[in-house]
Formats: C-alpha cells, sequence, structure tokens
C-alpha cells in the first residue's frame, strides 16, 4: 500500500518530467534553425527551451528540472558526443532556471504577470541575471576542455547570454499568458474584429521592417503598445513572438536592415531589438493589467459601500451629490 501511494505521487512527476524533455527538445529544434557559430561554439539569437524549462518551474514547481536535464542531454546527442563541455552545457542550461525560478519565488513574483514588480523581477532576476549561469557554466567548460579559445571567450559568453535572456523575455510571458487566459464572455464583436487586425498589421508591419533596406525597425513599438493597452499580455506577447521571428530569420538571412553588416553588427542590432520589444510589451502589460485590477477593486469597494449605505439609509445612495 506504501508503495503504490508512493507510485501514484511520483507518477505524474515522472510523466510531467517526460513531457518538459520532450517540449525542450522540440523547441531546441526550432531554435537550432536559425543557429549562429561564434568561434566555434553553436549559439542561438532566440533559445526557446529556457522559457520554457522556466515555465514549467514556475507553474508546476522545482520537481521539473530532471525534465530540462534529459531535454538538454537529448539536444546535445543530437550536435555532437557528451564529454566534459557537453556535461558543463547540461549543469548550466539546468541551474540557470532553477536560479531564477528560486529568486522569482523569493520576491514573491506571481505568475499572473498582474503587477509591474512581477514584470520587472522576470525581467532582471529570472532573463537578465539567472541566465549570467548558463552563459558562464556553458563558455567556460568550452574553454577548459580546449573546445573554445580564451579569446572567444566574452563573444561566445556574451553570445549565449543573450540567447537565453531573450529565451526567457519572449517565450516565457508567452506560455504563461495563455496558461492563464480564459476567453472572456459576451465579447463584443469589434474586439475580435481589432483583434484580428492586429494580428494583421503585426505580420505586415513586421515584413516591413524586415524587407526595407531603410531602417524601420522602430515601426514595430507603436504595434506592441497597442496590443499592450488593448489586450495587456495575452496580446502582447504573441506580437512579439512573431517580430522576433521575422528579425531573427531577416538576420539570418542579412537582408532588409541587416544587409551589409558584420556577424558582431547583426547579433546586437537583433538582439537590441528583441530586448526591447520583449521589455516594452511585458512591462507595459503589467502596468496596465495592475492599472485594471486596482480600477476594479475600487468600483467594487464601491459597490459595497453603496449597499451599506442602503440598508441604514435606503435610497440615500442614488442621491448624489447630497443636499445642502
Amino acid at each position: 500500500m506504501v508503495r503504490t501511494g508512493e507510485l501514484r505521487r511520483l507518477a505524474p512527476a515522472a510523466l510531467g518530467n517526460l513531457a518538459l524533455a520532450a517540449v525542450y527538445y522540440g523547441a531546441a529544434k526550432v531554435g537550432l534553425l536559425e543557429q549562429v557559430v561564434v568561434a566555434g561554439a553553436v549559439v542561438t539569437p532566440l533559445w526557446p527551451p529556457t522559457g520554457i524549462a522556466l515555465s514549467f518551474l514556475l507553474l508546476l514547481g522545482l520537481r521539473m528540472w530532471p525534465g530540462i536535464a534529459v531535454g538538454t542531454l537529448l539536444v546535445i546527442s543530437t550536435l555532437t558526443s557528451l564529454d566534459l563541455a557537453g556535461i558543463g552545457v547540461v549543469a548550466g542550461n539546468t541551474a540557470a532556471p532553477v536560479c531564477a525560478c528560486l529568486m522569482l519565488r523569493r520576491v514573491g513574483f506571481r505568475v499572473e504577470l498582474d503587477r509591474l514588480r512581477d514584470g520587472v523581477a522576470l525581467v532582471a532576476l529570472g532573463a537578465f541575471a539567472a541566465m549570467l549561469l548558463s552563459a558562464t557554466l556553458g563558455s567556460g567548460t568550452q574553454v577548459l576542455t580546449g573546445a573554445l579559445p580564451t579569446g572567444d571567450f566574452w563573444r561566445t559568453w556574451a553570445s549565449w547570454w543573450a540567447g537565453d535572456a531573450m529565451g526567457v523575455l519572449v517565450i516565457t510571458p508567452l506560455v504563461l499568458a495563455f496558461r492563464m487566459f480564459r476567453p472572456p464572455r459576451d465579447l463584443p464583436l469589434y474586439r475580435w474584429v481589432e483583434a484580428v487586425v492586429l494580428l494583421g498589421t503585426v505580420v505586415l508591419v513586421s515584413l516591413v521592417m524586415t524587407r526595407s533596406p531603410m531602417s524601420l525597425l522602430f515601426l514595430v513599438f507603436p504595434v506592441i503598445v497597442w496590443a499592450a493597452l488593448r489586450f495587456q499580455l495575452i496580446g502582447a506577447a504573441p506580437c512579439v513572438l512573431v517580430i522576433s521571428v521575422f528579425a531573427i530569420s531577416a538576420a539570418s538571412g542579412r537582408y532588409g536592415p541587416f544587409h551589409g553588416l558584420s556577424l558582431l553588427e547583426i547579433m546586437v542590432n537583433l538582439q537590441a531589438l528583441n530586448a526591447s520589444a520583449a521589455l516594452t510589451a511585458l512591462l507595459l502589460s503589467a502596468i496596465v493589467t495592475e492599472q485594471n485590477t486596482i480600477r476594479r477593486g475600487i468600483e467594487q469597494v464601491c459597490w459595497e459601500l453603496a449597499e451599506v449605505v442602503d440598508r441604514l439609509a435606503p435610497g440615500e445612495s442614488r442621491r448624489w451629490p447630497p443636499e445642502r
């Protein structure tokens, strides 16, 4: 009976880890489609598995960490044989999301992302701070094993860190937004029309900015602001993903605003765009959501106060302003 009970408790965790490993591996294969080789090391401008790993940890708990390790092992096995450098990559890719989850829990992070402090915490701790760990362990072990020349450490480290950080900024809010999303009832038709128009606009603007030889990357920000103000994170997060995909594709093909630039210039411009778009969407959405929550709370208090007034003095709550 005891063993049966233990198996029943362990089965959901085991299945969850297997699912995470499979999703991690699939997301990695997608991310590697736009891989860049920096000093012999394979890096990506956007590493989706990191954002997925952190999302699983935030939603299902730290018991999901083995799934991250298994997923990383599967990815490495398709690229090269497992050696000391590969072990360092596994350690870094597993430890960074776990560290991010622990730090976010420490500061009271809420997965609803309905407060400005949650958005700031995800950016500062989940993306920028925690991903230093994966970049350092991954690049450091490659230098120690001789797979990476010492002089190329910082270039590889910066690209590694940026890819992991972008994975958190772009993918984690998207997963959390759809996980917490509940379709509203009786939504007016014009809101559905607006959502469709928004989606078409972000695709059109992304095409224009990535195909034009002129530097028009700034055109995406009015669309992101529109999405964040009107639909909050559930609208802004997909827009950022679409923009990032188009921008990464243009950067990899070196066309549009990325034509004629060196690899370093391409990486700087691309990551600046992705980071700025993700930060704008995440923080503005959090601000709007927080203000809407405050407004609804005030309205609820006003209704409750009106009911109390009606019970104490019937009809008085409807006579406003009071007669002098």
